[in-house]
């Protein structure tokens, strides 16, 4: 049991705890080598170990750390919606009451953090008491300071007073009403001093995060990681890995990027540069040049998705000196309005241009994303995505082409969160298949039910919470979500409302309470400026 934890090799000292520290366990719903392999469990973990006044176990679905006989904490980084079910099994396997209103004083407090809780943490408030919304850096010690204040006063009075830490979402200290059991919510409102709305904590500084550990038994295997950026310039307006996260930060070069660069390759020849838009860093040249010392010939480089027009022959030669095969470039889509209308500001003659470069620079692959179903998308536009890839195709001939495809998903905190999914998009996935398939590119989709379930997460509200309870045990296939919103029919709305339909604006939406990186009335303006292209 205990191997896997034996081959790590640690960038942090953990403290040695207090007799009188606090016993918590940090779990991550899911198997170690994929846990261990998240940059931010890995963040919470090292900032919470470092701290003598506790004494932190971490658990997995697989194997765990010697547990504390009463935990006064629990903790969950999730990172994937459908993970929920492996944080209601390991709640079970602990004999702790999934719901947080069936704690009792015996019981630990549980909290969760990561992206899926920070954007809309709704249809999982009744398993949480509480939620840490935003970066780490910020919260964590916070909380546990506020933390240490109350230990040992009772429950509610616990809770009452870490509500008042910025950040610090406490579910049972907000009422929500609905105008039918089965229609949109009526109003959201605090109980006694409970913040109004509860604001995202942002980290803005410059010293962003790199791993504290690095294992052969990670899903990515002896890798060291290191953030170069945090948010995205950008701003596509459906994407919630720019806005749930901006302000755009970058690395300092000199103060924090090489230090950690260095630091990893102690331990490892393999490094990760993480971050929405990495060839974005002002200083990403020089970091380039850093990476051509005779010292880094052995080091193999593996980047996140890249902006098109950064794509140069020299970041292509330097990935494959690197050991790098391949790079990846989010599009979106090949028309020119669709991409208007998404606020991605590209060319297709850019993207054909990258395609050149990788390949005159000795990459043998290009990885293109785009979305299916987008805002306002038509046939032609699918025609166009095509007639892009053929382009691309011609332009750079033996370069191995894929094309992977989603389905757009409406986010929490995003312009687009008013949308729904468009019922045709499986059919559009089929026609895109189909005719990529006769120009031999490879095309990979993603599964169009698994769109249908992440956009019912997205936009769900507090009544999921006991369909969630019930369809983990059927399984999570659409069908079983289906045949639950049956047995549930009248004490919530229909799957289509929360998936499929488009919110009028003035909707009273299940995160109204929670405030993000920017204003609902701004992201009305976006959505509007969109709206006017389309």
């Amino acid at each position: 049991m205990t191997s896997a934890f034996a081959d790590e090799r640690l960038l942090f000292t953990p403290a040695q705890p207090d007799a009188a520290a606090v016993p918590i366990v940090f779990a991550f719903p899911n198997e170690y080598t994929v846990g261990i392999t998240s940059l931010g469990y890995q963040l919470v973990w090292a900032t919470l170990a470092v701290r003598p006044d506790l004494q932190v176990s971490r658990l997995f679905t697989d194997l765990h750390e010697p547990l504390p006989a009463q935990p006064e904490l629990l903790g969950f980084s999730l990172s994937w919606e459908l993970d929920y079910v492996n944080i209601l099994g390991l709640l079970e396997q602990l004999e702790i009451p999934l719901r947080a209103a069936e704690r009792t004083e015996a019981h630990p407090l549980v909290f969760g953090g990561g992206a899926v809780l920070s954007a809309n943490p709704e249809p999982f408030a009744a398993f949480f008491d509480l939620v840490l919304l935003g970066d780490g850096e910020l919260l964590l010690d916070a909380f546990i300071d506020a933390y240490q204040q109350v230990r040992g006063a009772e429950r509610s009075a616990v809770l009452e007073h870490l509500a008042q830490v910025p950040g610090v979402y406490v579910p049972s200290l907000y009422h929500v009403t609905y105008q039918a059991p089965d229609a949109p919510i009526a109003a959201i409102q605090p109980i006694g001093s409970a913040p109004y709305p509860v604001q995202k904590q942002t980290y803005r500084g410059n010293r962003l995060s790199a791993s504290t550990v690095v294992t052969a038994k990670a899903a990515w295997e002896n890798i060291y990681m290191v953030e170069v950026v945090r948010s995205c310039p950008e701003m596509c307006r459906f994407c919630l890995a720019s806005y749930l996260t901006l302000p755009f930060r970058t690395a300092s070069l000199e103060e924090s990027l090489i230090p950690a660069i260095e630091r990893g390759l102690q331990v490892t020849q393999r490094l990760g540069l993480l971050g929405a838009s990495v060839t974005q860093h002002p200083e990403f040249e020089t970091l380039l040049d850093y990476f051509e010392r005779p010292e880094f010939d052995g080091v193999r480089l593996s980047l996140a998705s890249v902006r098109t027009n950064t794509v140069t022959e020299k970041l292509a030669r330097s990935l494959v000196k690197h050991d790098s095969r391949s790079i990846t470039i989010a599009v979106e889509s090949g028309s020119e309005r669709l991409r208007q209308v998404i606020n991605k500001k590209l060319e297709n003659a850019e993207i054909i241009q990258a395609a050149v470069h990788a390949k005159a620079g000795g990459l043998s692959g290009l990885k293109l994303y785009g979305m299916a179903g987008l805002p306002s998308e038509q046939p032609v536009d699918l025609e166009q995505t095509v007639a892009m890839l053929k382009a691309v195709k011609k332009a750079a001939p033996g370069l191995r082409l894929t094309f992977g495809c989603s389905t757009f998903v409406p986010k929490a905190q995003t312009p687009f969160q008013w949308f729904g999914v468009e019922p045709e998009a499986e059919k559009r996935l089929k026609s895109l298949q189909k005719q990529l398939g006769a120009q031999g590119i490879e095309f990979r989709p993603e599964s169009y039910n698994w769109s249908v379930i992440q956009a019912l997460i997205s936009r769900g509200d507090r009544r999921l919470s006991g369909l969630l309870e019930r369809v983990r045990h059927y399984g999570d296939s659409l069908g079983s979500y289906r045949r639950v919103f049956k047995e549930m029919r009248g004490e919530l709305p229909a799957l289509s409302f929360y998936v499929h339909e488009v919110w009028p604006t003035d909707q009273i939406l299940p995160w109204q309470h929670i405030q993000g990186s920017l204003p609902p009335a701004t992201l009305v303006k976006h959505l509007e400026s969109a709206m006017q292209v389309a």
